[in-house]
């Protein structure tokens, strides 16, 4: 079985679909399935010309990338769900409790991962042993700020705003990547 890290924020149409990209791009030879849906989204709207920009410099063609509504089972499927604000957080976890334990925000992981112990042992699953170990990380970690896990969304910004989202993006995937090494 393989894994997958769903990327939720709120339209589909550029936080979520750039992490997605960049995280296919950082994970690439790891078995995980990576996707993307928002809480707010329209169904098969074209991903925003400014992350398209930011999905194509990872090297993949975005030009088919649609967006797509969260829906309940996307969040059951999923071994790790990672959103950009608390605010879609709250509303993963609202559609689906089951997930409550696996859905965190992107930079809130970031914290956890950075902090997380190795797991003991190499796991089948070392997307699974990753989200274990941040999760028992977090009664570790002081909570942070409100504004410190949410990620800003560049949306009505210029080019160089989407760059920026980007590159919070891979600096908070980078930890998670890190964590997942350790375990497998």
């Amino acid at each position: 079985m393989v894994d997958e890290v769903l990327f939720v924020c709120h339209a589909n149409m550029c936080r979520s679909p750039m992490a997605e990209y960049i995280a296919r791009r950082l994970l690439a030879g790891h078995p995980v399935n990576l996707a993307s849906a928002g809480t707010d989204a329209l169904d098969g709207a074209p991903m925003h010309p400014y992350a398209v920009e930011v999905a194509a410099g990872t090297g993949a063609d975005p030009a088919d990338f649609r967006t797509r509504r969260l829906r309940p089972e996307h969040l059951t499927g999923a071994t790790l769900v990672l959103t950009a604000t608390r605010r879609q957080r709250s509303v993963c976890t609202s559609l689906a409790p089951a997930a409550l334990h696996r859905t965190f925000t992107l930079r809130q992981f970031a914290r956890l991962a950075a902090e997380a112990d190795a797991p003991a042992a190499r796991d089948r699953s070392p997307l699974r042993a990753a989200v274990r170990a941040a999760a028992l990380a977090r009664g570790r970690l002081q909570p942070a700020a409100p504004d410190a896990d949410d990620l800003r969304d560049p949306i009505g910004g210029s080019p160089a705003d989407f760059r920026r989202c980007a590159e919070e993006i891979e600096r908070a995937i980078r930890p998670v990547l890190a964590l997942i090494g350790t375990a497998g």
